[in-house]
């Protein structure tokens, strides 16, 4: 009988079912790869490439989470995630932004990318177009071709301090967007768009009430110089297509808790729901109650982290406009820097590369976040003062010699 399956259904048949030929990854997690590598061969390593804070969890949100193992949340949750949980992060989005979303409308996820990975599914397959920021976030265009739907890449450019705008978005739509991704504060660029532009894409949006949209806000509470964060959320003229991606990763240095939340239309609530029951069943139970914690709990760490962030923004930006062929526009928010380095006769991803085996510095070629991301390199500002001077000096060296 097992023969007689193994020839009906021969290994090599299998690329002919699926579509794991088309994903692509986060470089971000082969530099670290290969920065850990290196390390473990006994070479001085400054890793600039990963984009998660160097602070430890806060201690009240790890108690929270031991607490809740000892009190025997053990089993499994709701798919949705535990109703107290949903419901702090409903006050916190009303808190913030005077905004009402019901708790039944909000999904805790195991992490930011699922919520993207749930959205692109629902609405990527082949025919449709997906608008996505370019350079921005590589898993975007990854989940896009997966599903089999066309990436339509949206420049974001320097020339617009790394916002996006809205007028070159809208230009995109044709009658196959089915989906428009926005991310702001962004990765890798550190840009914020200003609510002006905000406003006139979700006016143009709002016009064709067949095109969901996406707003990647992962990075709102990091903004500097006394911007305030503009949400999606805050236009009701598109809450009823619209998905919000958050979470604790970034705010709270939670990287590894896996811990995302997640705003769904009505319409769309219940799908998410059979997916999250067919794909990851819930989000581990202590997770959800550090996750509680975190949002109810004393926000200073989240302050402190802010200062040190602001302050080493500062240190980078000086000291990148200082190198040979290199130019640094100011990052608005987010903890990355994204130097032009098209002067240094350089291009990205070999400096990058360069950079990490001779120096020991590691960054992020720009063309692993888009086709525009070529004449760049990303660097994380989630390090020590110390570190970046460091890093910086080895940088010169290398541009120099």
């Amino acid at each position: 009988m097992h023969n007689e399956l193994r020839e009906a259904y021969p290994m090599t048949a299998l690329k002919t079912i699926s579509g794991f030929d088309r994903i692509g990854e986060e470089n971000a997690f082969a530099v670290l790869a290969r920065a850990t590598a290196l390390a473990a061969q006994g070479k001085d390593i400054i890793n600039l490439g990963i984009g998660q804070p160097d602070f430890q969890t806060p201690a009240h949100i790890v108690e929270a989470a031991i607490k809740a193992l000892r009190d025997g949340h053990h089993g499994y949750t709701p798919a949705t995630g535990i109703l107290p949980l949903r419901e702090a992060v409903s006050a916190d989005i009303h808190g913030r932004y005077g905004v009402d979303v019901s708790p039944d409308n909000i999904m805790i996820m195991p992490g930011g990318k699922v919520t993207m990975y749930a959205a692109i599914l629902m609405f990527g397959q082949p025919g449709a177009e997906i608008l996505y920021p370019d350079p921005g976030f590589p898993i975007y265009r990854s989940m896009i071709e997966f599903t089999g739907a066309t990436p339509i890449p949206v420049p974001i450019r320097e020339e617009n301090a790394f916002a996006f705008s809205a007028d070159e978005t809208l230009s995109l739509i044709t009658d196959k967007t089915r989906l428009v991704i926005i991310n702001s504060p962004a990765n890798p660029t550190g840009g914020v768009t200003p609510k002006v532009e905000i406003d006139k894409l979700v006016k143009g949006l709002a016009e064709r009430p067949d095109i969901a949209i996406m707003s990647d806000e992962i990075y709102d509470r990091m903004i500097y110089d006394g911007e305030q964060h503009v949400s999606l959320l805050s236009y009701p003229e598109i809450r009823d297509r619209l998905i919000v991606l958050n979470g604790w990763s970034k705010t709270y240095a939670m990287t590894g808790w896996r811990m995302g939340w997640s705003v769904w239309p009505p319409e769309l609530y219940d799908k998410v729901r059979k997916l999250a029951v067919n794909a990851w069943s819930c989000v581990n139970a202590p997770s959800q109650w550090a996750g509680l914690a975190a949002l109810t709990g004393p926000q200073d760490a989240v302050a402190d982290m802010m200062r040190a962030f602001d302050e080493r923004r500062l240190v980078v930006v000086k000291r990148l406009n200082d190198l040979p062929g290199v130019s640094c526009a100011v990052p608005k928010g987010a903890f990355y820097a994204f130097p032009n380095i098209s002067e240094t006769g350089w291009q990205a991803k070999p400096l990058a590369a360069a950079l990490l085996e001779e120096k020991g510095v590691a960054t992020i070629g720009g063309p692993d976040f888009g086709i525009l991301g070529e004449g760049y390199i990303r660097l994380s500002y989630a390090n020590s003062v110390e570190n970046i001077e460091k890093a910086i000096d080895r940088i010169a060296e290398f541009l120099d010699a």
